[in-house]
């Protein structure tokens, strides 16, 4: 058939324009640079040399690591050459913790950066206690909890001393606002914060 294309509804197209304007000028501006990645060695691996090469900025540089990576994956040394038969019987899957790159990325890589992280679950009554113990373990300065059937429409920004719900209304919700453009807009604050306190 014809090659895939995307499609937009022209009642969304007021709320993508402005989007993609901002797109296009970023990427003309050589504002923006898209990096793709494949498998979790290259994200890794592309994190580390990002964070390096941006060390030098210093509290300027803000890491918003919104990629979703999973906790466990199979290793590429260990996945199956060839098609797993199933006449062979049941099939059991031993998975592989993911490596933890906060704590590189926040002691060696680019340790004066503004270092947020994402925290997704789906049980309300443990969200804040797994952002904090983050906030510990790691020691950036925040995180961006969400619970899984609003993650949506509503988040925690999490510091070391406060915790700061952001939601959309339904008008928002109807105009076609997303939660990312709170987000954006709070941790732009909660940067600039963060520089003048470092100068």
């Amino acid at each position: 058939g014809p090659p895939p294309g995307v499609a937009a509804d022209p009642a969304a197209l007021p709320a993508l324009l402005p989007a993609l304007r901002d797109y296009r000028r970023a990427t003309e501006d050589g504002a923006l640079l898209a990096i793709e990645f494949t498998g979790l060695a290259e994200y890794l691996a592309l994190l580390k040399a990002a964070a390096r090469a941006l060390a030098p900025f210093g509290p300027s540089v803000m890491f918003y690591l919104a990629a979703a990576v999973s906790d466990f994956y199979i290793p590429a040394s260990e996945m199956p050459e060839h098609k797993i038969q199933s006449s062979e019987g049941p099939l059991q899957i031993t998975m592989r913790m993911v490596p933890k790159m906060l704590s590189p990325l926040v002691k060696e890589w680019a340790p004066e950066a503004f270092v947020i992280s994402f925290k997704l679950e789906t049980d309300p009554l443990i969200l804040i206690d797994k952002s904090r113990q983050a906030l510990e373990k790691y020691r950036h300065q925040v995180v961006v909890a969400n619970i899984l059937e609003s993650r949506r429409t509503s988040v925690i920004i999490v510091t070391k001393d406060s915790q700061t719900p952001l939601s959309l209304s339904d008008e928002e919700i109807a105009q076609g606002m997303e939660i990312e453009e709170k987000i954006v807009s709070y941790l732009q604050g909660q940067h600039t914060a963060f520089i003048e306190k470092k100068v």
